[in-house]
């Protein structure tokens, strides 16, 4: 488990080093993101649009980019190739935070079943420190962009971050007291029927486990950057990230209509200023 001190410690490890080490010929920018999250987890059904919406939270990070298409050392464009023109490299730390609950058809004010209550009951918080690195994909010329021919430049990316989860539960089903994830297996799971009962000799994995672990997620976006001055942007960024762990939100019941693994949608604005 790394610590939050950790993961800046090896971000700007990364970044400062390569700055310092910018006369072998690439160029810097560095900037900070913020913006929605919509967290796709284990609470509710997982194509209900009312759940989907309504865990959503907030995401904020910094960027770091090496642009390929200009030399730090001399000041000049690098040698035109297609690959310097038209990819950067981008190094990221990140956070997001998102509180869940269980919205849709199964908590609906209908529903007054002592089941329907145990949901309602039933909270959680998906919170993430993310580390890791992506490669963008511009269709359009870096070096037409700096140079303002045009002020809008479009991207993909796609990479690998290294994900530190650190998931909460409660629960305020029976006295009123918020209790831990034991309480919640013991209110909800062995007496309901939300899973099927265990045959003889059979065994079940404890559905709710908030020890904090990492693991690594797959990381793809589309986004555009709007030249706002020479050495300056603004990016706009739609990112989806699949963890390859499905306890990021602390909650995994294996119901076949939510076996997938967590995973978020995140909208961020941000600012990138051109070191070099």
């Amino acid at each position: 488990m790394l610590s939050l001190k950790h993961f800046f410690t090896v971000f700007f490890v990364v970044v400062f080093g390569s700055i310092a080490h910018s006369q072998l010929g690439f160029s810097h920018e560095i900037g900070v993101i913020v913006g929605p999250v919509e967290f796709r987890s284990d609470f509710g059904s997982r194509f209900d649009e009312a759940t989907n919406l309504g865990n959503s939270g907030i995401g904020i990070g910094i960027v770091h980019y090496i642009n390929f298409a200009y030399r730090a050392d001399c000041n000049c464009y690098s040698t035109d190739t297609y690959f310097n023109d038209h990819f950067k490299l981008r190094n990221e730390i990140s956070w997001n935070y998102t509180v869940l609950d269980h919205h849709g058809e199964w908590v609906k004010p209908f529903r007054t079943s002592p089941d329907a209550n145990k949901l309602r009951a039933h909270h959680g918080v998906a919170e993430n420190f993310d580390i890791g690195t992506q490669i963008e994909y511009f269709p359009r010329s870096i070096r037409s962009f700096q140079a303002f021919s045009y002020l809008l430049a479009p991207y993909v990316s796609l990479g690998i971050h290294y994900t530190s989860s650190s998931p909460q539960a409660s629960t305020t089903y029976g006295d009123g007291n918020v209790f831990d994830g034991r309480n919640i297996y013991q209110f909800w799971y062995e007496k309901d029927t939300f899973l099927p009962p265990l045959q003889p000799g059979e065994t079940r994995q404890y559905p709710i486990n908030t020890n904090s672990f990492s693991d690594w997620s797959m990381v793809t976006s589309v986004g555009v950057r709007y030249k706002i001055g020479v050495l300056s942007d603004l990016l706009l960024d739609l990112r989806w990230q699949l963890y390859f762990n499905d306890w990021v939100d602390g909650f995994n019941h294996k119901l076949s209509y939510n076996k997938f693994n967590d995973w978020l949608i995140w909208l961020n604005f941000g600012y990138i200023y051109y070191l070099d």
